[in-house]
């Protein structure tokens, strides 16, 4: 490396650290009939051990539609590092060797960053607000967009120009903006939950 390009390496400081995104997890389990009183008291265990670990968003039990019995546990954690802690533990190794006489199929489900976005959090709140929520965080990309950005690319396409735009909204929404408003407006997005 030669001197110049050590001095600019220098300059730039250390690369950014990765941005932690939240993870969602939903495991449908069909429980046979003659075990569900066990299992929702096996949940609801479950549930409160899951909550208590660092990193936890939340969790919650979606019990089975009329003429089925396939329960939904929605678990949802701040970045892939709590979820590990959470799936690697004792305890919940303990509790998954209490299902074999339980359930008759499980299915695993997982998404992170942006597709987390698009799925409806483990503790909803009145959806208006994540409306609200929303709005307020597209105008406020947009608008910084107009004002700084596009006034400079005036001689772009038009197509370019809307392209950059939808590019920076979405990009900013799910893995800068609205994970940051999320946690910072959790207690008025969620208002019933401790």
């Amino acid at each position: 490396m030669d001197g110049s390009t050590r001095l600019r390496s220098l300059l730039a400081g250390p690369p950014p650290a990765p941005v932690a995104e939240p993870v969602t997890v939903t495991v449908a389990r069909v429980v046979r009939p003659d075990q569900r009183e066990a299992f929702e008291r096996w949940a609801a265990h479950a549930l409160a051990l899951a909550s208590s670990f660092p990193g936890n968003l939340g969790a919650t039990l979606l019990h089975p539609g009329t003429g089925s019995s396939e329960y939904h546990l929605v678990y949802r954690f701040a970045d892939d590092e709590s979820l590990a802690g959470w799936e690697r533990s004792t305890e919940r190794r303990a509790l998954l060797a209490e299902l074999a006489e339980m359930v008759d199929q499980e299915r695993y489900t997982r998404v992170a960053g942006l597709d987390s976005f698009f799925t409806r959090p483990a503790a909803p709140g009145p959806r208006w607000r994540l409306t609200v929520l929303t709005i307020a965080a597209v105008f406020m990309i947009t608008s910084l967009l107009q004002l700084f950005v596009l006034p400079h690319l005036a001689d772009w396409p038009l197509e370019a120009r809307l392209l950059l735009s939808a590019t920076v909204v979405v990009t900013g929404l799910g893995h800068v903006v609205m994970p940051a408003l999320t946690r910072l407006f959790a207690g008025w997005l969620q208002p019933g939950r401790d």
